[in-house]
């Protein structure tokens, strides 16, 4: 089937579900099939930003209600799942480098030269070129990750399925995400941006850009070669006044210098932990 004609059967099997498990419901595993080539993404940059399919989102949530869970073995480490989803096989195929025990769930993609040390990707996800997702941290379903980014230890990026409209969690070519850094809720750190260690972004989180004469308080978008850093902003509420987290932008990664240099810098200069 073509993209429309899977769209079209989305749509009527989102009518009928009690269809999905009917031979119609082989359009659901084809999605999913792309999904894991990298074919088919659930959402994609365009010329006007990035775009979300809601009806591949929707078909992701198909595909659990059509398949039953089952036991999973992997045969070379003895470990053993129950699950609907399996997990992923071909990282030979792909040039992917796998760490046991990392996983990453059928119908996610994880590009040529990415690394996947011992953490999770979830089910609708992509991760671009080059890649790292470092020790224990994890890759949320549907969440876009570019090129050449690096997810250090114990990162956390959400997952999205529901609603199916809601944007994933993007992070952009290039960005530098420190250890335990949490970013949910679809945030967009755009490419080359700098989390330092525990910067914690959700769509309420204040990003307060702190370089000017007057802090300028932003939400959900983290704009492109931001160095970040956790911090805190008071807040009153009825038994008094608190402080509260937010995100503060210290300043900019420098164009004079080469990814490492500029990376090394920003963290030099400004004080972030990695």
């Amino acid at each position: 089937m073509d993209l429309s004609e899977l769209e079209g059967a989305v749509t009527r099997l989102t009518a009928d579900r009690a269809a999905v498990r009917s031979p119609e419901g082989h359009a659901i595993d084809e999605i999913v099939d792309l999904l894991d080539r990298g074919v088919l993404r659930v959402c994609e940059p365009g010329p006007r930003g990035w775009v979300t399919h809601a009806w591949v989102k929707q078909a992701i949530l198909l595909y659990f209600a059509r398949h039953d869970s089952r036991e999973l073995r992997d045969p070379q480490t003895e470990l053993t799942f129950y699950d609907k989803v399996p997990t992923k096989r071909n990282y030979a195929e792909l040039g992917v480098r796998c760490v046991p025990p990392g996983v990453a769930r059928y119908g996610s993609f994880l590009a040529r030269g990415s690394i996947l040390m011992p953490g999770f990707v979830n089910i609708g996800a992509y991760v671009d070129e080059g890649t790292m997702v470092d020790t224990w941290a994890t890759v949320g379903s549907c969440a876009q990750i570019g090129k050449g980014v690096h997810l250090s230890g114990g990162v956390g990026i959400g997952g999205v399925l529901e609603p199916a409209q809601a944007q994933p969690v993007i992070v952009e070519d290039g960005c530098f995400i420190g250890s335990r850094a949490i970013v949910v809720e679809g945030v967009v750190v755009e490419h080359e941006a700098v989390l330092g260690a525990n910067v914690v972004l959700t769509a309420s989180t204040p990003i307060v850009n702190v370089t000017g004469s007057a802090p300028v308080v932003t939400r959900g978008r983290i704009p492109a070669r931001s160095v970040v850093i956790p911090g805190t902003m008071p807040k009153r509420f009825t038994a008094g006044e608190f402080q509260v987290p937010c995100a503060l932008i210290i300043g900019q990664r420098q164009e004079s210098t080469d990814r490492k240099t500029s990376l090394n810098a920003a963290l030099r200069d400004f004080g972030v932990s990695a």
